[in-house]
């Protein structure tokens, strides 16, 4: 393992006292710890039925949560908010075969749970595990090891009515090691992607130790978990995250296939973000506490930012974890689900009209959902272009967002429709007289004219709070 990388993860608690300790409560207790279907179930544990369909956010974008075997309760997962949970975790002996799956009746409920939400659940395999991988080093590099693992996956996936599998294997390294990991991977895709299951990995963030997964597995996975903290100046920074994202797609990760990590905790203390908040819930808006010494870790604007920046820039967003987020208006995961959503409830709810002048519609010209499309005025119809939600500041219509061409701040410049990217350009205030105010420009959203005919193109001008500057928001 790279000693720097190392060094960064030494004290991954999120992973290590779970797992560790999983491990040695089996050793002490002498369970044999094989690869074999569960014992046979009461009714209402049986396997739940795959969902008819994933919880669904707009184009594919994905909200994943990890929930670990020895912290939370199933029944406090926000389903409707996400679209895939990950269990975490099994462990794998250097045979092939799998360890004890740790609270199997856990494993049960949350299949059930999130299956009659449509979320899909798969188990997470490896972890941390005090950065021991002896035993995935050992099975990856054996033909015979390797067959071993990918049946007693796809038996646990049968068993426990799972919809895929998440390899965690921390690290595999540059050489050796990597081709043992890609030929693992391909087995696993050969089995599980023909079977309608997901097959998924979480990655380190960046750096050498990188290479040890190699681009071939791209082609094999639905997509990888970028594990984007522990890292950082301060922990998981905007900057620093959307840097590991952008150097997985430098080494050919397509986008919807790269999913940003965030974390719902602190370094250096490990507090959770639920403990954070607990202190005072003004700390769900900044990204450092002091609490016993600097904690540091992602506030709702982070979340959200990095949740806008995804949506046109990556495949979704994952966490870890979700025992560790808060309930109510300081969730995170309600942060997430908000951007990603357009600003909608779940379970699914939608937005509406934008008017003014003469009664008229904000519209996406031709209902175009191009980057640039005019924006203008139109006589209401009710359609999908006419659409719009508030996220934030944001306002979206058709997956984009509200945009001043070209981020000018003259008056006259128009406005259109581009990806959301957090930018100024697409940041609106709703003041109090009606009128919505960007900040960056200074100046206000404006029917040009003033006019109030069909096709009338929007643009910003000085604030005056006339007519053709006075908007009702859904």
């Amino acid at each position: 393992m790279n000693l720097s990388l190392r060094s960064s993860n030494t004290n991954r608690l999120r992973r290590r006292l779970g797992v560790a300790g999983i491990a040695l409560a089996a050793a002490a207790t002498g369970v044999t710890l094989a690869v074999t279907a569960p014992a046979t179930a009461a009714p209402s544990a049986a396997p739940a039925a795959a969902p008819a369909a994933a919880a669904a956010l707009p184009n594919g974008f994905r909200s994943v949560g990890y929930m670990p075997s020895w912290s939370g309760s199933v029944n406090s997962i926000q389903y409707s908010k996400l679209t895939h949970i990950n269990y975490a975790f099994a462990l794998p002996n250097s045979n092939g075969s799998l360890q004890a799956i740790p609270d199997p009746n856990k494993l049960r409920s949350l299949v059930s749970l999130g299956h009659q939400n449509g979320v899909k659940v798969s188990l997470a395999i490896g972890g941390w595990n005090d950065g021991n991988d002896s035993a995935f080093e050992a099975l990856a590099g054996n033909s015979g090891a390797r067959t071993t693992f990918v049946n007693a996956v796809m038996s646990t996936i049968n068993s426990y009515g799972l919809d895929g599998v998440d390899i965690d294997w921390e690290y595999p390294d540059p050489g050796t090691s990597g081709n043992n990991f890609t030929a693992l991977m391909q087995q696993l895709s050969n089995a599980l992607r023909p079977a309608g299951k997901l097959l998924t990995a979480a990655v380190v963030s960046e750096g050498g130790t990188a290479n040890g997964v190699q681009p071939a597995v791209f082609g094999m996975v639905d997509f990888l978990n970028i594990m984007a903290y522990d890292g950082g100046s301060p922990h998981a920074n905007y900057d620093w995250s959307i840097n590991a994202v952008n150097f997985w797609k430098g080494r050919g990760l397509p986008a919807n296939k790269a999913v940003l990590g965030v974390p719902f905790y602190s370094r250096p203390g490990y507090l959770t973000y639920a403990q954070i908040v607990a202190m005072n819930p003004a700390n769900a808006n900044v990204d450092c506490v002091n609490s016993g010494g600097q904690q540091c870790y992602n506030g709702i604007p982070t979340i959200k930012r990095k949740t806008q920046w995804a949506m046109s820039n990556a495949g979704g967003i994952m966490n870890w974890e979700l025992s560790q987020d808060t309930t109510g208006s300081t969730s995170l995961v309600s942060a997430i689900y908000e951007v990603a959503s357009g600003g909608s409830n779940p379970p699914g709810g939608g937005g509406g009209a934008i008017t003014g002048i003469g009664g008229k519609c904000v519209d996406v010209a031709s209902a175009n959902s191009a980057n640039g499309t005019a924006i203008q005025l139109w006589t209401c119809n009710g359609s999908n272009a006419q659409q719009w939600t508030r996220s934030g500041n944001t306002l979206r219509a058709l997956g984009k967002c509200m945009d001043i061409a070209s981020a000018g701040t003259a008056n006259g410049t128009v406005v259109q429709l581009w990806d959301c990217n957090g930018s100024g350009a697409q940041d609106w205030q709703a003041q109090s007289n009606g009128t919505l105010r960007n900040p960056a420009s200074g100046r206000c959203l404006d029917a040009t004219g003033p006019s109030s005919a069909d096709g009338t193109r929007l643009q910003i001008w000085d604030c005056a709070g006339s007519s053709n500057q006075v908007w009702r928001l859904p």
